[in-house]
């Protein structure tokens, strides 16, 4: 069974591999096996790619790609009772240690042991099956397709970002950065209970994307817009309530409390590879209430019942999908930055 393998840096191939077979043979009592549908490439599974590492994690060894999934339920465990054969799911890519302090207290997102699809050593998803912990894995209304269920994954970052944020019904945000996160926190603040957002990117592509999501929705071109200036006009002065950032620019962290109002909340979603510098001052004059995001945790439920009722569409994010035989061109693609392009997703044999 072919499987899309990360060998080094710069080096992607479609191969078999033994050794994943062999790992996933036994079927835990508690886990099920799935058929693999559809997988969406992440921007992290592209940065392996084209750097070999992410902060500490670091390619050592070759490994297969891809964490945002869905597929069908095809085996289950002896004591699996929620979920059956047949059953159309999408999963969490992250488990935690059970006994874990991080996990008992209900932080299991940054259980320093937890075990994340395609994040060195683990292996992701990229292949025909997979075992995962039923815990782990969430069962689809029939209104959902396998293609919007991959969108679970990068959606469940911009609900985590908007739960941190405290959001009150007819807040005004700011989402700086329009790519597939940036997006889906737009449209997360939006299910929150904001009046307005505000999204900023040098893309006009994809702020064309952006506007086409709500009418609710403002897309700030930052190429000929000052985004506080737009945000300051909008508000007669006083500024936005939350300002999410979702670039990882050094250069948009060093101005993420320019377009904020008093009391308002700035939330770190971007991911940094470096260590960055922001303005303490600026915060301090505003008393300003600063989060940071590491991945999701307890939200998957809610947003397979917000695709499932409308709350908050993805599909039109998705700008292109890929046959499994064409994944390695699909990687090169998506490594090229195409700024028309929001979420590329990868179809598997079925």
């Amino acid at each position: 069974m072919k499987s899309l393998v990360l060998e080094k840096k710069d080096d992607i191939t479609l191969r078999d591999f033994p050794a994943i077979d062999r790992e996933e043979e036994v079927l835990g009592p508690r886990d099920v096996r799935i058929k693999m549908h559809t997988v969406g490439i992440c921007g992290s599974d592209v940065h392996y790619y084209t750097h070999g590492r992410i902060g500490p994690f670091v390619v050592n060894a070759p490994m297969i790609l891809g964490h945002e999934a869905s597929g069908t339920v095809i085996e289950t465990g002896s004591d699996v009772t929620t979920l059956s054969v047949g059953d159309r799911v999408c999963m969490e890519p992250g488990v935690p240690d059970p006994n874990s302090k991080a996990t008992r207290l209900g932080m299991y997102n940054v259980d320093p042991a937890v075990r994340f699809w395609a994040t060195p050593p683990i292996h992701g998803i990229l292949r025909p099956t997979c075992v995962h912990p039923e815990a782990f894995t969430f069962k689809l209304p029939d209104n959902v397709s396998f293609a919007e269920a991959a969108m679970v994954e990068p959606l469940a970052v911009g609900v985590h970002a908007a739960t941190k944020a405290r959001i009150k019904p007819g807040d005004i945000a700011v989402v700086i950065g329009a790519g597939p996160i940036g997006l889906v926190t737009a449209l997360s603040a939006l299910a929150g209970g904001c009046a307005r957002v505000y999204v900023a990117d040098l893309a006009e592509k994809k702020l064309e994307i952006a506007a086409s999501l709500s009418a609710a929705i403002t897309p700030i071109d930052v190429k000929s817009q000052n985004i506080p200036e737009v945000i300051k006009r909008d508000t007669d002065g006083w500024g936005a309530d939350i300002v999410f950032e979702a670039t990882g620019s050094p250069k948009a962290a060093a101005g993420v409390f320019e377009p904020l109002c008093p009391g308002g909340c700035v939330v770190m979603i971007g991911g940094q590879p470096d260590p960055i510098s922001y303005d303490a001052g600026a915060a301090m004059i505003r008393e300003a209430r600063i989060e940071n995001i590491f991945r999701y945790a307890h939200v998957f439920p809610r947003c397979v019942a917000m695709l499932s009722s409308g709350a908050i569409d993805v599909k039109p994010l998705i700008t292109r999908t890929f046959a499994f035989e064409d994944s390695v061109r699909a990687f090169e693609i998506a490594a090229s930055a195409p700024p028309a392009d929001v979420k590329l997703q990868i179809e598997l044999p079925q």
